[in-house]
């Protein structure tokens, strides 16, 4: 649980995403690839967001790296419930994965989460270099 502490310190740091409203949101450091951040739902509790480059996987046109996200606002926690880094989680774990394969994983897509984070930061990107777009046909243009 410490990791997914960790995780919601460095997005509310980097982003402040308790302060957006629902959208599509980009960030452009001046150097390096833009970061997409789409707010896709607000709960009392709970904030769902996705986190892309402007990137496609050539063969299945999802966003790649990309990450769903789930802020826990009375926790203060956020876990990443799925990634996309060239592979699905069905490719990775199998579609009869063991529970301590999918709590490997798990563990494995939070790590990324945060050092993803923590390179985001390291590349200039944050609260200043976001905007709201009104389309995401408008990400990477």
């Amino acid at each position: 649980m410490g990791l997914y502490s960790e995780n919601h310190a460095r997005l509310v740091r980097l982003f402040e995403p308790l302060d957006l409203a629902r959208g599509h949101y980009l960030s452009q450091p001046g150097n390096g690839p833009d970061l997409c951040l789409e707010v896709i739902e607000r709960h009392p509790f709970t904030l769902d967001l996705r986190m892309s480059y402007g990137m496609t996987d050539p063969e299945t046109g999802l966003p790649d790296p990309s990450a769903n996200l789930r802020l826990y606002r009375d926790a203060r926690q956020v876990e990443a419930t799925h990634c996309y880094a060239g592979r699905r989680w069905q490719d990775v774990v199998g579609m009869n994965a063991t529970p301590k394969r999918i709590l490997d994983h798990r563990l494995r897509m939070n790590t990324f989460l945060g050092k993803w984070l923590q390179y985001l930061a390291e590349q200039g990107h944050g609260v200043a270099t976001l905007r709201r777009i009104s389309k995401p046909s408008t990400i990477g243009a």
